[in-house]
C-alpha cells in the first residue's frame, strides 16, 4: 500500500502508479488531503487505496475494452459502407498508432483521459501536417465515442499552397501528350474538371453527345486491388457539358484510358519533365478549369455542379491563387482605366 507524504504546505499527498507512457516514463495518480493531521494522512492513503482496488477490478472485468480492440472493431464495422480508400486510410492510421503509441493503444477506453489524447496529438503534430493530425484525431474520437467528450487543442490549420497552371502551360501540355495514353485523361482533367479516379472509371457508354455522366470512381482497396465504386457524395454523381473537341477526340481514339490513377500520376509527371513545364499535380488541372470558368463570369453554382464540389470552400481557395498571366491581364486592364481617367482629368483642367 502506498504511503502518504507530507508536503511543505502541510497537506498530505499519496501517489499511486497509473501507467507507463510511450517514452517509458512511469505516470502516477496523485491523491491529496488538506488536513495536516494524521487523519488527513489516512484520508489520502484511503483514496489512493480505493483507486488501486478499482483499477485492479477493472483490469479483471469481463467488459474491459482496450483502445486497440475498439479501433479494430470500429474499422471492421465501417468496411461495408465506406470506400476502400477511406478504409485504407483508417488502416494506415491504425498501423501508425500501434507502432508509435503502444501504451495509449493498450489503455482501456474507460481510463483514457483528455490528457492522454492530447499527448498523442502533441506527438503527432511534431511530424505530421495539421490536416493529417486532424484525421488521426477524428478516428480516435470516433473510437472513444461518447465515453469522453474531447476538447483537444489542435495544430493551427495551414492554408495549402495551390498551383494553377497558365493557359500557355496547358497548351504545351496538351501538345506534349497528344497521341499518347495520357491525352484523354489530360483533356478531361483540364477542360471537364474530372478527377483521376473518375476518368479511369469512365466508359464510352457514359458519353451522350457532348454530355458526360460521371457516376463511378476507380479506387485502391485495402487488398491493393483497384475497385469500381460509386461516388462518396451525391454531388460527385453529375453530368458535365464537355467541349465538343474533347468528346470528338474520345470517339476518334475509341476509348478513355487503360491507366489506373497511380499510373496517371507517374506518367503525368514524366510528361511535364519532357515538355519542360513546371511540375504540378494532375489534380491541379481541375483548379485551372475552375479558375477559367470563374474568370469568364460563370456563376459558382454551375462550376460546383460540374466539378462535383459539395461546398464552395475549394473554389474560394482556388480563386485566391489567381493565375499569373490572368493576374497581369487584369492589372493592365485596371491601370489602363486609371491612366485614361487621369489623362482625361488633366486635359479638362487645361
Amino acid at each position: 500500500m502506498a504511503t502518504a507524504k507530507k508536503l511543505p504546505s502541510g497537506s498530505w499527498r499519496c501517489l499511486v502508479y497509473d501507467y507507463t507512457d510511450d517514452n517509458g516514463k512511469r505516470v502516477y495518480r496523485s491523491f491529496t488531503s488538506d488536513d495536516p493531521s494524521p487523519a488527513g494522512k489516512r484520508k489520502a492513503e484511503a483514496l489512493a487505496a480505493q483507486y488501486a482496488v478499482e483499477k485492479e477490478q477493472k483490469k479483471h472485468s469481463s467488459d474491459i475494452s482496450r483502445f486497440s480492440d475498439r479501433l479494430e472493431r470500429y474499422i471492421a464495422s465501417k468496411e461495408p459502407v465506406l470506400s476502400p480508400a477511406t478504409i485504407r486510410g483508417y488502416r494506415n492510421i491504425q498501423k501508425m498508432l500501434l507502432r508509435d503509441y503502444p501504451a495509449f493503444c493498450r489503455m482501456e477506453i474507460r481510463n483514457i483521459s483528455q490528457d492522454d489524447v492530447q499527448r498523442v496529438i502533441n506527438g503527432l503534430s511534431r511530424s505530421k501536417s495539421p490536416k493529417t493530425v486532424r484525421n488521426y484525431h477524428g478516428l480516435i474520437s470516433s473510437v472513444i465515442g461518447p465515453d469522453l467528450a474531447l476538447k483537444t487543442s489542435m495544430p493551427q490549420k495551414v492554408r495549402p499552397e495551390l498551383y494553377i497552371p497558365s493557359d500557355d502551360e496547358i497548351k504545351a501540355l496538351v501538345d506534349a501528350v497528344r497521341d499518347t495514353e495520357l491525352e484523354i485523361p489530360v483533356l478531361l482533367g483540364a477542360f471537364c474538371m474530372m478527377r483521376r479516379g473518375e476518368i479511369c472509371a469512365l466508359t464510352l457508354d457514359d458519353i451522350q453527345g457532348d454530355v458526360i455522366h460521371v457516376h463511378h470512381s476507380l479506387v485502391l482497396g485495402t487488398d491493393k486491388e483497384w475497385h469500381l465504386k460509386a461516388p462518396k457524395t451525391g454531388s460527385s454523381d453529375r453530368f458535365i457539358s464537355a467541349p465538343s473537341f474533347v468528346t470528338d477526340r474520345i470517339r476518334e481514339v475509341g476509348h478513355i484510358t487503360t491507366l489506373n490513377p497511380h499510373s496517371i500520376t507517374i506518367m503525368f509527371q514524366r510528361a511535364l519533365t519532357r515538355a519542360n513545364i513546371e511540375h504540378f499535380r494532375f489534380h491541379d488541372l481541375r483548379h485551372y478549369s475552375a479558375s477559367i470558368r470563374h474568370a469568364l463570369g460563370i456563376p459558382d453554382a454551375y462550376i460546383m455542379q460540374e466539378g462535383g464540389w459539395k461546398t464552395d470552400a475549394v473554389l474560394k481557395s482556388v480563386y485566391r491563387h489567381a493565375m499569373s498571366d490572368r493576374q497581369k491581364e487584369m492589372a493592365d486592364l485596371a491601370n489602363a482605366h486609371f491612366s485614361k481617367l487621369c489623362n482625361t482629368k488633366c486635359n479638362t483642367e487645361k
